[in-house]
């Protein structure tokens, strides 16, 4: 039934009414030809209009954008140019392009501030460029997105099909049992790009949490191992189990001994889905796991995990969370395509991740801070002594 006039929907408040009343007209404003032609040479509001004019051409040019940040990677231009500025013919004879085209390049990357170009007319890095290096997380992410934009070729297509036929064999281990046939050949692509970005969010997870209070940690889901060999310092004391698909764990094993933890991090190949957990442990991680499912999925798992913890136990969740603040591009728009193209999981806000938990039989659920929650909000909640 429709809501009468003035009369408000639960749960929404007056200020609530009036903030989307005011950007309903704020769009139709925008909407109008003539206010922009307006707004665009009066003084007050010209530089309004010109960021918006902007932010509308970033959004057409965004693919353009990327390919030239792949160009850049895959000429190994910044890796060329940390030791120090070099002219355009060096760089051009290096990479193999034509000397045009070279500079054409640099301009281009120069725009989009990954170089600089210096007052003798030489090309150094520039501040995004610099940021890359020594980050192959990034880069990685950067040549898995060939598989993303094949997807998205036809976007309707994608979003009526709801996944798409690139990613979805990618990420076809996370959806298969464990031990299927062909199992070991893509789990070992997938542990590849995830233990690349792994650092990253290793970093982020130990400035946001102390692991030292812990004596036995169970990493869920936590592929080659990557996370818990980086958690290792920071938990001297405890012992540290991984928990994954059996080929996946293969991986973590030879991790393990390479990074000499054998004698107290052991991997344990099962399903989480089916297969019970190793109990008796007072924390689990859960980290870049829970968006790669679905609700239903992620309820089950959550009481699996519940039910392994020692009574006073905790779970540490990482991942992207949608509605970040600073970062909602980066939950909304992108891990929302990204997961429907994967064929399963979904972006969720921390309060969604909290209601799971609290469904499982967590209490105290709660976000910790986290220096670039673009990279992993950090959540954790704990069971009952």
């Amino acid at each position: 039934m429709a809501a009468r006039a003035g009369t408000a929907w639960p749960g929404v408040t007056v200020a609530m009414a009036l903030r989307d009343r005011i950007a309903a007209w704020q769009a139709r404003l925008a909407g109008d030809a003539r206010f922009r032609t307006w707004a665009a040479r009066f003084p007050l509001t010209r530089p309004i209009a010109r960021r918006r004019a902007a932010a509308l051409f970033d959004l057409c040019a965004g693919f353009v954008y990327s390919q030239i940040l792949a160009a850049c990677l895959r000429l190994d231009l910044f890796e060329m140019l940390r030791g120090g500025a070099l002219p355009a013919a060096t760089i051009a004879r290096r990479t193999g392009l034509a000397p045009d085209v070279a500079t054409r390049l640099l301009d281009a990357a120069a725009a989009l501030r990954l170089i600089a170009p210096t007052a003798d007319g030489r090309h150094a890095l520039g501040p995004l460029g610099a940021a890359l290096l020594d980050n192959p997380g990034v880069a990685a992410m950067v040549e898995h997105h060939s598989v993303l934009y094949d997807d998205l070729r036809d976007p309707v297509a994608l979003l009526r099909d709801g996944r798409g036929a690139g990613l979805n064999d990618f990420w076809s281990y996370a959806g298969s049992a464990p031990g299927a046939a062909g199992e070991a050949a893509p789990a070992a692509a997938y542990s590849r790009l995830m233990s690349a970005s792994q650092p990253m969010v290793a970093e982020e997870v130990a400035a946001a949490y102390r692991f030292d209070r812990h004596r036995r940690i169970l990493d869920i889901g936590g592929g080659d191992g990557s996370f818990l060999a980086a958690m290792a310092a920071h938990a001297a004391e405890a012992a540290l189990i991984l928990f994954d698909t059996p080929a996946v764990a293969d991986l973590a094993r030879a991790r393990f001994a390479a990074a000499g933890l054998a004698h107290r991090a052991e991997a344990i190949g099962g399903d989480f889905r089916t297969d019970a957990l190793p109990g008796g442990v007072d924390l689990v991680t859960l980290v870049r796991v829970l968006h790669d499912h679905d609700d239903a999925v992620v309820a089950a798992l959550l009481r699996h995990v519940h039910a392994a913890l020692a009574p006073g136990g905790r779970i540490l969740i990482a991942e992207p969370m949608a509605a970040t603040r600073g970062a909602e591009r980066m939950g909304a728009a992108y891990f929302g395509v990204y997961l429907l193209a994967m064929g399963q999981g979904r972006p969720r806000r921390p309060e969604e991740v909290a209601a799971l938990l609290r469904q499982a039989g967590f209490v105290r659920p709660r976000t910790l801070h986290a220096q670039v929650p673009l990279i992993a909000s950090v959540l954790i909640a704990d069971r009952m002594n």
